[in-house]
């Protein structure tokens, strides 16, 4: 029997007491989905970005998808503006047109086009802070 210590006995734990869990409680189909979401959402941002966004660069970090496949969160990084809230306001608005679009690319491989629910990722915002504080 391995004697593990206090913190890590269900997971991992990494530097700034951040939790990684052992297992992942994601099916090996939705990590597919969430895949092909995320490519999708990527090149649509990419093409439509000087059309709608005002040329800001988005980046879509982490999308994760609920079991039935009918959810999905999407986590986007704004680049290039400094108003970030204008710009998720603007993604926010125009939902339902980048699920149609989305659907029109993987119709073939989905049988449900999920909701999207759209989150500002800030880990790398979060992690410039950390390394100013650390050379301080």
């Amino acid at each position: 029997m391995k004697i593990y210590p206090k913190r890590a006995i269900i997971g991992r734990i990494i530097s700034l007491n951040l939790f990684i869990p052992l297992r992942s409680m994601e099916s090996t189909r939705q990590k597919k989905v969430a895949r092909l979401l995320q490519k999708e959402l990527g090149d649509i941002f990419l093409k439509e970005s000087t059309a709608l966004f005002s040329k800001a660069f988005i980046s879509v970090t982490v999308v994760r998808v609920s079991a039935d496949l009918s959810f999905a969160k999407v986590y986007v990084n704004i680049f290039g503006k400094d108003n970030k809230e204008e710009i998720f306001a603007k993604i926010k608005s125009v939902s339902k047109e980048i699920r149609k679009k989305v659907g029109d690319n993987i119709k073939q491989q989905v049988r449900i086009i999920p909701e999207f629910a759209y989150y500002i990722d800030d880990s790398i915002d979060y992690a410039h802070k950390i390394d100013e504080l650390l050379k301080k």
